[in-house]
């Protein structure tokens, strides 16, 4: 299959969806315009970081379980386009609710050198949601 001239940089360097790569240890190696936007964070603030940079602490234990169990065996259960939702961190400290995909790197001799996450900010259509449920749960269950 041929790619279209630019398809490559223009996904990248986009400012809808963030775009974020790490190594084997979660240190932040690529962030796009689209994570700057939505986190908040440049990208010389961003790379080199850890990804507890947009973890909200109380998911970081969980998250990191899960990270070293991928890295280790290069498996995931979310490897499969499967969408993930969950909360972020920003910059100046709000939670947003994001949802992402995530594909694994991997060498020429197929280790697992990383991954790289495609998020998309659901913060507004999360709250729309809860509200929507709030007021059906308020109403008795009735539309």
């Amino acid at each position: 299959m041929d790619i279209p001239p630019g398809l490559g940089d223009a996904l990248l360097h986009s400012t809808s969806d963030a775009i974020i790569a790490t190594d084997r240890e979660g240190r932040i190696t690529f962030w796009n315009p689209g994570a700057e936007r939505i986190f908040g964070f440049a990208p010389a603030e961003a790379i080199g970081q850890s990804l507890d940079l947009i973890i909200p602490e109380n998911l970081r234990a969980r998250h990191w379980a899960g990270f070293r169990h991928t890295m280790e065996t290069g498996t995931s259960r979310y490897g499969h386009g499967d969408l993930l939702s969950v909360p972020g961190l920003t910059s100046d400290g709000r939670r947003i609710s994001v949802e992402f995909t995530i594909v694994l790197l991997r060498n020429a001799a197929q280790e697992t050198t990383g991954t790289v996450a495609v998020m998309r900010d659901v913060t507004k259509r999360f709250e729309e949601l809860k509200e929507l449920r709030r007021r059906a749960a308020g109403a008795g269950g009735q539309p």
